[in-house]
């Protein structure tokens, strides 16, 4: 099992996504997501965040906040529990990731990219301003096979 954290930086109506590229035997492989990765001994959610921010964007981060936990099970990867981000202010500019590729997307055009079907469903949790969550996904391959929020299964 592992921790990791996923964060969504908004600026002007647009997030910056990843579109993952560079990385072999990556899970997300020609996804796009947010920013985040792996715990590092010692580090906090909190600390993860802003260490991975700043790592793969270069950017500085002066406002988030602590929105969810995603269950990511899979038959194919380690269990991960996934903390969930909102980031709304930062200082610095974009630079090379060597994980991918940084793009500012609009909100409209996030859902039409390729990426796992059940960010689609946290994606809408934070634009909605759903308090603090907890959502368990579980995957066989690329596919949604369940999907519970808070305790209640969800219609996937």
């Amino acid at each position: 099992m592992r921790n990791t954290t996923l964060c969504y930086i908004v600026r002007d109506g647009c997030c910056l996504m990843l579109h993952r590229t560079k990385k072999e035997n990556d899970q997300s492989h020609d996804k796009w997501l947010g920013i985040g990765g792996k715990f590092e001994d010692r580090e906090s959610p909190e600390d993860c965040a802003l260490r991975e921010i700043k790592e793969e964007t270069g950017l500085t981060v002066t406002s988030y906040k602590y929105r969810g936990i995603v269950t990511f099970i899979s038959d194919e990867w380690e269990t991960e529990y996934m903390h969930m981000f909102a980031v709304t202010g930062f200082e610095g500019e974009v630079t090379e990731c060597n994980e991918g590729d940084l793009e500012w997307i609009k909100y409209e055009d996030m859902l039409k990219l390729p990426m796992w079907e059940g960010d689609r469903i946290f994606l809408g949790l934070l634009a909605q301003d759903i308090p603090f969550f907890s959502l368990k996904l579980e995957y066989k391959g690329d596919k949604l096979v369940s999907a519970v929020l808070n305790g209640s299964k969800l219609d996937i």
